[in-house]
């Protein structure tokens, strides 16, 4: 079955947050919201009117399976090169393991070729530890530390 990818669609939200929800660390902490809140539509609102900001999604059979969201950002080091972030990556849980996240990666990589990208750069939580190995896998490296103040 081949899987397409395109822009998220506000419809998509309900697809999105369930992959986004359904997670082991995500669970721990209690507070993620499963539903459409106000919150989740002015923040996909935001995402949509953002030229730097792409929220993706992987479909198959009209159902979407995958989402990340790519933000590219401009910059002064490297010369004024741009990089491309990329966050919350989530494949079905019962996809998982098909080339499905790989594909997603590759097509927002040419992606962010595309848009001028130097790099692309993500994090990923020190417990995800098949997540590493998927990122290693695809040719990232831990290069760097990432760090995070909770406001």
């Amino acid at each position: 079955m081949e899987t397409t990818f395109r822009q998220a669609l506000a419809s998509d939200l309900p697809a999105i947050m369930a992959m986004l929800a359904d997670d082991d660390i995500v669970k721990t902490r209690g507070d993620y919201p499963t539903e459409i809140t106000p919150a989740v539509q002015a923040a996909f609102r935001e995402i949509e009117a953002d030229r730097a900001s792409e929220l993706w999604v992987g479909e198959r059979d009209a159902e979407v399976i995958a989402t990340l969201q790519l933000t590219i950002i401009p910059g002064l080091s490297r010369g004024g090169m741009k990089r491309a972030l990329v966050e919350a990556v989530r494949v079905r849980a019962d996809l998982r393991g098909l080339g499905i996240g790989a594909a997603l990666m590759a097509h927002v990589t040419e992606r962010a070729r595309q848009t001028g990208c130097g790099l692309v750069q993500l994090t990923t939580d020190k417990r995800r530890l098949d997540a590493h190995r998927f990122y290693e896998r695809l040719g990232y490296a831990a290069s760097h530390v990432g760090m995070k103040l909770k406001l």
